[in-house]
């Protein structure tokens, strides 16, 4: 069998039966693009003029001016730019209340994002609650496997009981957010299936900078998505740094990191 880290995108999309998996692998071949920017800031205003000119993947949780019509803006914005909304969310509780804050609450995450991701620590119940609404709309969950800050204690049997988890449900869970692939963890032996394909969402990727004052340290778009088999970047202040108006500049530096990971794809899918 083909690993999935052999396989291109479009090739990739037949692997998966969540609609929300299959959105992404079409999107980022037509789009020839596999980065993800994840626009921290506080402002509609700067959420808005980010998302125009970069139009890739976004969450809206730390804004402090959130108001409804935002979602409808974002959501012309992503039909205007064509990407996929990802709401990094991370929900962490049982699966009762987690249902309760995907379906509902101010934000009303399920209507509006294709993607959203969980802390995999409740066990399976937050895969159960979050499918019970995801699933009728054909979204898709990330479990977070792993990070990229400095004493993560996402590693060992963490991963592997999070990987488990995924494989049971893999109608909603379509991968993890994570520093290298995951097929094959917490298999022993024989019985593992290398054509097995979770997607890999890495964030911590710099093209400059190896850290920051906070404990998170950045490897290249090459590391990523070549060396480890990742396949989208996220990226956040490289891109919009610390001044989210100006436009033009985070626009280029999009679009260096869009080019240096979709090199690192096509050396990827070339080579093996």
């Amino acid at each position: 069998m083909v690993s999935p880290r052999e396989q291109t995108y479009a090739q990739r999309r037949l692997n998966h039966v969540n609609p929300a998996a299959k959105i992404l692998l079409e999107t980022m071949e037509r789009k020839k693009s596999n980065l993800a920017v994840s626009v921290d800031v506080t402002k509609a205003k700067d959420f808005l003029a980010i998302i125009d000119a970069v139009g890739p993947f976004t969450h809206v949780d730390i804004l402090e001016d959130f108001e409804h019509g935002l979602i409808q803006q974002l959501q012309d914005l992503s039909t205007k730019h064509d990407f996929v909304i990802f709401e990094d969310r991370k929900f962490a509780d049982i699966g009762n209340t987690v249902s309760l804050q995907y379906s509902g609450g101010v934000h009303k995450i399920a209507s509006w994002s294709h993607i959203t991701n969980a802390h995999p620590v409740p066990g399976p119940s937050i895969i159960t609650g979050l499918a019970s609404v995801g699933l009728p709309l054909g979204r898709g969950l990330l479990l977070l496997a792993e990070m990229s800050t400095k004493g993560a204690l996402t590693a060992g049997v963490y991963t592997e009981e999070a990987v488990r988890m995924a494989r049971a449900r893999r109608d909603f869970v379509i991968g993890f957010i994570a520093q290298r692939r995951m097929e094959g963890v917490g298999i022993e032996g024989e019985n593992v299936d290398e054509a097995e394909d979770f997607l890999i969402l890495a964030p911590g990727v710099g093209l400059h900078a190896k850290g920051d004052a906070m404990g998170q340290q950045y490897r290249t778009p090459k590391e990523v998505i070549l060396d480890s088999g990742c396949d989208v970047i996220i990226v956040g202040r490289g891109i919009y740094g610390t001044d989210p108006s100006l436009t033009e500049a985070i626009a280029t530096r999009a679009q260096e990191y869009r080019t240096a990971g979709w090199e690192a794809y096509l050396q990827r899918v070339s080579s093996l």
